[in-house]
């Protein structure tokens, strides 16, 4: 049942972007817009939601065959953009700068969060063992 609660959380936010979309004639696909405003509401309420998590993790291991259609049609389509690859090429650099540099900042913000919640762990990464008695210690070298 959880798989479908987060599968519908997904559909109700890619409705809510084509709707978006549709009404204010947003140049952009309805997923993206969808996708940014569960972002935004994830962020607004400083948590996921174990749905989504749970649906997100199947769809994210299967990314490269949800892309492949677009990547497919930009063969049968390039020459159409052949004169347009400096705003290409720079849009590729942008995006993926984006990219890495909004992902990094999301990775310390959750990151963050759970290290402090596991702040009862030693600092020493080395094992201690007090214990003389235990099979696990250190070795004397003579």
């Amino acid at each position: 049942m959880s798989v479908l609660r987060g599968f519908l959380w997904l559909l109700a936010f890619l409705q809510l972007g084509q709707t978006l979309v549709r009404l204010f004639h947003i140049p952009m696909p309805s997923g993206v817009i969808g996708m940014l405003l569960l972002t935004l509401w994830f962020s607004f309420r400083g948590r996921m939601n174990r749905d989504v998590v749970q649906i997100s993790q199947p769809l994210i291991a299967m990314l490269a065959l949800l892309i492949m259609p677009g990547v497919v049609e930009i063969f049968f389509v390039a020459d159409q953009f052949a004169d347009q690859w400096t705003a290409i090429l720079t849009a590729l650099i942008v995006g993926t700068l984006l990219s890495v540099l909004s992902s990094l900042l999301l990775m310390r913000r959750y990151l963050a969060h759970d290290d402090l919640s596991h702040n009862d762990l030693p600092r020493n990464d080395t094992p201690r063992n007090d214990d003389p008695s235990s099979p696990v210690g250190t070795v004397d070298h003579e």
